[in-house]
Formats: structure tokens, C-alpha cells, sequence
């Protein structure tokens, strides 16, 4: 059987017919999308004034957007991240070049702390925003550096090894990389299950 001109073109035309169908079976209809009226019942929860935080505020913490008085406030009720080393921060350049020793990495993360605070919970204002994360030093594996992440962060837990690493390794080259002590500490779970 030898199909006619005629065959294929009905042939591609049904074709081309039954793949725009099944194209419209897979497109949602928004058509019947509205926004809701009176969405009070919402924040029916958080409306209130009563012992949970001022009305319209999330529960426990400030907002981003209010006063950093407000924010300290809220985050002095919050016991911040423990840090396992007391030494004196190393604040230098990127660029500077030391070398690579425990004391050096001790004190180029406390340095890190600071700098780039706003990734962590040592100040009481992150932690009246609901950031509890922390950095800690653990071990060396050859010339890598171990750390632990813990508590609560609002970037994603990779984004702040990464940032970590790379204001580490701009003052101390050896680094080869940061990794972290448990590969769950980079996970949502584990940021979601941090106090």
C-alpha cells in the first residue's frame, strides 16, 4: 500500500488535530480566578491582641520591614547561636594571604561573622526577623575546612556555605573548599527543624 498525497495530508491534519487537543487538556483555565474580597479570615489568628504579639504580626517575630529597635527587641528574647571560639576576629582584605592554620580559620570565620552578619543570628535583630543560623568551625580534611551550620536561616543553607567559603578562601588561598559535617545540615528539613 502506497499512501496517495491526499492520505498523508489528512493523515498530519488529524495528527496535528489530536495534539492541539490533548495541548488544550493540559493548559489550566484561570478564568474563573478572582481575588477574595474580604480575606480577614486569613489572619483571623494573628488580628487579635492578646499575648502572642501585637495584632497583624507574625507570631514570635518582627517583620522585616519594621524598626531595628523593634527587630533588637523581639530578638533579645532569643538566645543567639553559640559560638565555640572566643579569639579575636581577623578582619582583612580579599586578597590578603595567610596561611592555612586552625587559628588563621578561627579567626577569619569570626571575621566572616561579622561581615556578612546578615546572613546569621549573632545580632538581635536577625534573630528578631527569625534568623537563628550559625557557623562553627570543626575540623580540617587535608585542605578543606569542616564546618557545622545551625539554627535557622532565610537564604538556602548552600548559598551560605558558599558565601562562607568564598570569604574564607579570599584570605586564606590554600582552602580548597568548605564542606559541611553532615550533608543533611545543607537540607530544607534541616533548616525547617532549627529552632
Amino acid at each position: 500500500f502506497c499512501p496517495s498525497p491526499y492520505h498523508l495530508s489528512t493523515s498530519k491534519s488529524n495528527n496535528y488535530q489530536q495534539q492541539q487537543q490533548i495541548t488544550q487538556r493540559k493548559l489550566s483555565d484561570w478564568s474563573d480566578f478572582a481575588a477574595i474580597e474580604d480575606d480577614d479570615d486569613l489572619f483571623d489568628d494573628i488580628n487579635k491582641d492578646d499575648d502572642l504579639g501585637p495584632p497583624g504580626k507574625r507570631v514570635g517575630f518582627a517583620d522585616e520591614n519594621d524598626p531595628q529597635e523593634y527587630k533588637a527587641e523581639i530578638g533579645s528574647t532569643i538566645e543567639g547561636p553559640e559560638v565555640d571560639w572566643y579569639g579575636e576576629p581577623l578582619f582583612l582584605p580579599q586578597g590578603s594571604i595567610l596561611p592555612l592554620t586552625e587559628e588563621n580559620v578561627q579567626a577569619v570565620l569570626a571575621a566572616c561573622r561579622e561581615e556578612i552578619g546578615t546572613m546569621f543570628g549573632y545580632s538581635a535583630e536577625n534573630r528578631g526577623v527569625g534568623i537563628t543560623g550559625g557557623v562553627d568551625f570543626v575540623d580540617f580534611d587535608g585542605p578543606s575546612i569542616i564546618v557545622r551550620l545551625k539554627g535557622r536561616f532565610w537564604h538556602q543553607r548552600p548559598t551560605v556555605l558558599d558565601r562562607v567559603e568564598k570569604y574564607i578562601q579570599g584570605r586564606i588561598p590554600e582552602v580548597v573548599e568548605c564542606i559541611v559535617e553532615d550533608p543533611w545540615e545543607l537540607t530544607d528539613e534541616a533548616n525547617n527543624a532549627a529552632e
